[in-house]
């Protein structure tokens, strides 16, 4: 079995899981040329890209 290539899809705070599916997907709204660039792979330089830092909450408590 050949491992997927990792995106910056997997470490962004909108990756989430469907519970319905139980498959990743993208929770920020997208419009249609978006989703389909999503869907196939080729969204690069996403804008809404936002790093998903379970710790950041626990630095600023320090």
């Amino acid at each position: 079995m050949q491992r997927e290539k990792a995106t910056s899809c997997e470490s962004c705070a909108y990756y989430n899981i469907d519970e319905d599916s139980g498959l990743y997907v993208c929770s920020m709204e997208l419009d249609e040329d978006e989703m389909v660039y999503f869907l196939q792979g080729r969204f690069d330089n996403c804008p809404y890209y936002s790093l998903y830092d379970e710790y950041a909450i626990v630095r600023k408590q320090n």
